[in-house]
């Protein structure tokens, strides 16, 4: 075992998970998500796409906190506390998305054992990315990982 898994395996005993950020590429928005958060409190990891890692951080770290606390967030329900004054959704992801975007967890769960919901904002403006006033621009940071 590496320091890197050493420290994420520390983070998870500590902290409930491990948080994992991922620079813009090529044909991908920058990214964040958990590791653990299913192993710590048995409720599925968190990906934030598209904001500045400080804020995807503070997200997931919220997210987590919140579940500690005994909430269940469900999909396709709204809450409050994640953006400012905007209701977020959460929506499940697709396993096909799994290779690609949860290298470490599937590492942690040795296969794709676990369940990730994608955390689903609204612009500034209020248009969720499936409304017909989302910018391209804006759609671009809240990939489609989930199937409806």
């Amino acid at each position: 075992m590496d320091k890197d898994e050493e420290k994420a395996l520390k983070d998870i005993e500590e902290y409930g998970c491990h948080i994992l950020h991922v620079m813009e590429e090529d044909e991908y928005p920058r990214f964040s998500y958990s590791v653990g958060i299913q192993k710590s409190t048995g409720q599925p990891e968190l990906i934030v796409t598209g904001l500045e890692q400080e804020l995807a951080h503070w997200m997931i770290s919220e997210y987590n906190k919140r579940i500690k606390a005994g909430e269940v967030f469900s999909p396709g329900e709204f809450y409050d506390g994640f953006v400012g004054d905007f209701d977020v959704m959460f929506k499940e992801v697709e396993e096909k998305h799994f290779q690609e975007y949860f290298g470490w967890a599937r590492w942690l769960y040795k296969g794709n054992n676990f369940k990730v919901l994608q955390i689903i904002y609204p612009s500034t403006t209020g248009a969720w990315p499936w409304e017909k006033d989302a910018t391209t621009n804006f759609t671009w940071f809240i990939p489609r990982l989930y199937a409806n």
